[in-house]
C-alpha cells in the first residue's frame, strides 16, 4: 500500500513538472545569450515570470497581460530587421531582437496565450485595413464563441477593445492555421475553402520547431 502511494505521488509530481515546462528551455536561452546578449536572456526571464504569474487567471486577464507585455517591444519593419519585405519571426527572434512588425506581435501573443492554456480555436490572426495608417495591418483577435464579437489585441494600442469599438480597422480575413474566414465585426465570419497551404504559416511552424533565434 505504501509503495503504491509513493508511486502515485511520483506520477503526480511528474505530471506537474510537464505541466510547468518553461516557455524557453535552458539550452535555447544559452544560444540566445551567445547570439545576442545578456539583456535578451533577461527579457525571457521576465517573460517566464509574467507567464507564471498569470497561469491560473481567466482568459481576459491573460489577454490583457500578454498584450501589454509584448507591446513594449519596439516596432520596426521587416526590411530594417531582416532585410526582407515580409517575414514572420518566431517568438524567440522577436523578443531576442526586441524589434518587429505587426505580424511578429501577433505571433508572439498567440503562442504565449496557447502556452497559458487559452483554446487555440478562440484565437485568430486577423488581417485588417488600417484607415488611420492607410495600409494593411494584422491584429490578434479572441472569440469567446464562434458567434461572439471579437476582442482585438493590437500593437498600436495597449488597451483591448471590442471589434465594434475599432472604427479605424476594416476586417478582411481571420486565420488560425486551421481555417480561413472572411472577417466581419461579429463572429468568425464565412469560412473560405483553402486550395493551398498558407506558406508563411507553414514556414513559421518549421522555424518554431527548430527553435530559430
Amino acid at each position: 500500500m505504501v509503495v503504491k502511494n509513493v508511486f502515485l505521488i511520483f506520477l503526480l509530481l511528474l505530471a506537474n513538472v510537464y505541466a510547468n515546462d518553461p516557455y524557453v528551455d535552458d539550452e535555447t536561452l544559452k544560444r540566445i545569450t551567445k547570439k545576442y546578449n545578456i539583456f535578451a536572456k533577461k527579457r525571457f526571464y521576465y517573460l517566464q515570470a509574467t507567464l507564471d504569474k498569470i497561469r491560473d487567471k481567466n482568459d481576459l486577464e491573460k489577454l490583457n497581460v500578454i498584450n501589454k507585455f509584448y507591446n513594449k517591444v519596439r516596432y520596426s519593419s521587416d526590411l530594417k530587421v531582416y532585410n526582407k519585405n515580409d517575414y514572420w519571426a518566431t517568438p524567440l527572434e522577436f523578443l531576442s531582437k526586441d524589434l518587429g512588425d505587426c505580424e511578429d506581435y501577433v505571433i508572439s501573443k498567440y503562442f504565449a496565450l496557447i502556452y497559458l492554456g487559452v483554446d487555440s480555436k478562440k484565437l485568430f490572426f486577423t488581417y485588417v485595413r488600417s484607415t488611420k495608417f492607410k495600409k494593411p495591418h494584422m491584429v490578434l483577435t479572441y472569440f469567446k464563441t464562434p458567434r461572439s464579437e471579437p476582442l482585438v489585441l493590437d500593437n498600436n494600442n495597449h488597451k483591448i477593445f471590442l471589434a465594434s469599438q475599432r472604427d479605424d480597422l476594416i476586417p478582411i480575413y481571420n486565420f488560425n492555421g486551421e481555417s480561413l474566414y472572411r472577417a466581419t465585426k461579429s463572429g468568425t465570419g464565412k469560412k473560405i475553402k483553402q486550395t493551398k497551404s498558407h506558406k508563411k504559416w507553414d514556414q513559421l511552424k518549421r522555424n518554431i520547431k527548430r527553435k530559430k533565434i
